[in-house]
């Protein structure tokens, strides 16, 4: 199983949006997130879809505190969560962005879907990136859209569905293993749909909590730098998950810390975008950690 890079356009730690706005990874940034759903897992990242006013204040404050880009996803992926329509999706996420792009301009912003012509809409509201949280299993138009659109992608692994992951977690070889072979066939298949020619700006994340135990998600951290290979920079999305509370008999609302000392580990494994629910904090951890 070849691991070595063998694209023809290495990614180069800058995403390029086909809107002409870049996200520099060359020292490791953060990601905001905007949740406009009802039932995101921690109550204080949610934002109603028609309240624009607090969506445009959150944002406006993650930016001042350091977000180098902003994730919006308008369908909760937390396990178990309902299985909204694409259209509700749409009646959420693509106001929500274009209000963004309007106040924001020079803002790089994220769509966070799963869903193909979500995020073909998307984009032309105005977003950067496209997230998502299947990495292509859960929509089979996604990557090609992708290809099609010419965005910065990020590939996230997953077993199964938000509503079934949390039954398919187990893996009957090593976990870090599992996801080089899941990784390495997602891009060959992003590969080909681009007529063979690889796309360089696309960022691997680990997927924590998806499908994974908690054993599995502190080796997966511990074991981040194997990742490497792959040739793409990596995006950890660690705020305030179970991960982090549950070990210490916390909630989400109580576990600023706990992520704190789990994003330290994954900047010293790699990581170049850290996707979180407190942008200060985050920030000043890359500052210390950078600075070591």
């Amino acid at each position: 199983m070849p691991l070595q890079n063998p694209q023809n356009q290495p990614f180069t730690n800058v995403l390029r949006s086909p809107h002409g706005r870049l996200l520099d990874l060359r020292q490791p940034q953060v990601m905001g997130i905007l949740n406009v759903t009802p039932d995101s897992f921690y109550p204080g990242s949610r934002l109603g879809p028609a309240d624009e006013a607090a969506l445009l204040h959150r944002a406006e404050a993650m930016l001042a505190a350091g977000a180098a880009a902003l994730d919006v996803g308008g369908y909760s992926s937390r396990p178990g969560a309902d299985d909204i329509s694409p259209a509700e999706e749409k009646s959420r996420l693509v106001p929500a962005l274009a209000a963004l792009r309007r106040e924001f301009p020079e803002a790089f912003i994220s769509a966070d879907t799963f869903r193909a012509s979500v995020a073909a809409e998307a984009v032309a509201a105005g977003a950067d990136l496209i997230n998502d949280i299947g990495g292509g299993t859960l929509d089979a138009e996604m990557l090609a859209t992708v290809a099609s659109l010419r965005v910065p992608y990020c590939l996230m692994h997953l077993k199964g569905t938000p509503q079934t992951m949390r039954a398919l977690a187990h893996y009957d070889e090593d976990i870090v293993l599992t996801l080089l072979r899941f990784f390495r066939d997602q891009l060959d298949a992003l590969r080909q749909a681009n007529g063979g020619l690889a796309l360089p700006d696309v960022l691997l994340d680990p997927g924590f909590g998806f499908a994974k135990t908690p054993t599995h998600n502190h080796e997966l951290l511990r074991r981040l730098p194997e990742l490497a290979p792959l040739g793409h920079g990596l995006l950890a999305g660690l705020s305030r998950k179970a991960m982090v509370y549950k070990p210490l008999g916390l909630g989400p609302e109580t576990a600023l810390n706990g992520t704190t000392a789990l994003h330290v580990l994954a900047l010293q494994g790699g990581a170049r975008l850290l996707r979180v629910h407190d942008v200060a904090e985050a920030r000043q951890t890359i500052a210390l950690v950078g600075a070591r």
